[in-house]
């Protein structure tokens, strides 16, 4: 532990709300939803109590939500929210608006599954559904990693314009109490530093529209543009990460290798999951099996040639997904052949598995038993299914 910091336990929601204290926004305007509700109650505690001078705007649903922050953040305010599930659904009108108008909005959001029918319970299906929405996407393993990607995905999102999502899973990490380091709030405010606005509505000197009409002869461009955005986050995400790790000794990544040098089969999952995971490699790598893991860390925007190249001598590839593509195969599974399509010279075995839908446990002994299992690529597999 470095001098800076200090050891508390927190849920991960918690750590959110105390990220976010030490950030102190300018505007957060909410709606509560399960399992997001404990970010927002903390914080709006720590706002009463005057440990933050954030404005919370409590509004009536989570499409409005996203409307005022979009509002907040072209006036030229820190702007922050949280939402979950259906929340986020409810939202997706908003979300591109956010990013079309390159408005680094930051949104904790602790994943749940989406009805129907109805499941309160933790899964990736709302961030999987507004995954093309041009949102930064970076998942979080525990609460540690909540913490800290909070101030990671900020600085990404006001360095290149862009809303970004800081995500965890719902209850298994929002809800969990988990040992984690915070850092001292000078040491936090130097990173995070103060938000200046590059364009903003009330800069009456040098007036602006946001979001015009754009007809045909501009709207592709303006797309293009975008695209340029997007690839920027992917370089500047490795800078600020590499800059954290100086103030905070964790040094992060566009994922986490874990045992993967030798390996000759590997699993590649996001979020709580890579815990369990990581503990069934090490058994079985204590009985000889050469077995590793690839943790997910940004998924958007995707770092397609870092990955290629981590999983480029693994020929056996297990990819894990928290959600469904109704009439596809699974988001993360895709976006792995994708990488390995690049190296046309190899051949390899990527074998598909959803699990943990609605809630549903994962346990190590079942990790265990899909390492040794043969693995086809030609089927998606299902984990735990009754």
């Amino acid at each position: 532990m470095m001098n800076n910091s200090k050891k508390i336990a927190l849920t991960g929601g918690a750590a959110a709300a105390e990220a976010l204290k030490q950030i102190n926004p300018d505007v957060m305007p909410v709606y509560p939803i399960t399992p997001q509700t404990p970010i927002v109650e903390t914080f709006a505690k720590f706002v009463a109590d005057g440990e933050a001078a954030t404005e919370m705007i409590e509004v009536e649903s989570e499409h409005s939500a996203m409307s005022a922050a979009v509002g907040a953040s072209a006036a030229g305010a820190r702007t922050m929210t949280a939402s979950s599930s259906q929340g986020i659904l409810l939202m997706a009108e908003i979300l591109p608006i956010a990013f079309g108008t390159r408005l680094p909005i930051l949104m904790l959001v602790s994943a749940r599954a989406i009805s129907a029918p109805i499941n309160i319970h933790g899964d990736h299906q709302d961030v999987m559904f507004v995954r093309d929405s041009g949102w930064i996407q970076i998942f979080s393993e525990n609460a540690q990693e909540v913490y800290d990607n909070t101030f990671i995905a900020l600085r990404l999102a006001e360095k290149v314009r862009l809303p970004a999502m800081v995500i965890m899973d719902g209850f298994q990490t929002s809800h969990s109490v988990e040992n984690l380091e915070i850092l001292e709030n000078s040491v936090v405010k130097n990173f995070v530093g103060e938000y200046q606005s590059k364009n903003n509505l009330l800069d009456f000197e040098n007036p602006k529209s946001f979001g015009p009409v754009s007809l045909p002869n501009s709207y592709f461009e303006f797309k293009r543009a975008q695209i340029e955005a997007m690839k920027e986050a992917e370089t500047e995400y490795k800078n600020i990460c590499h800059e954290y790790g100086k103030i905070s000794g964790r040094n992060y990544d566009y994922f986490e290798s874990y045992k993967l040098d030798d390996a000759e089969k590997a699993i590649v999952v996001a979020g709580s999951t890579a815990g369990t995971a990581k503990m069934a490699v090490d058994e079985l790598r204590e009985q000889g099996e050469k077995v590793g893991l690839l943790k997910i860390k940004l998924f958007r925007p995707f770092p397609y040639d870092k990955i290629a190249e981590a999983l480029k001598n693994v020929k056996n590839i297990a990819v894990f997904d928290r959600t469904v593509s109704f009439g596809s195969k699974p988001p993360i599974y895709s976006e792995v052949v994708e990488c390995l399509y690049m190296i046309r010279d190899t051949k390899y075995i990527i074998q598909p598995y959803i699990y943990g839908l609605g809630g549903r446990e994962i346990f190590k002994e079942d990790i265990k038993k899909i390492f040794q299992e043969n693995w086809d690529g030609k089927e998606t597999k299902y984990i735990g299914l009754k």
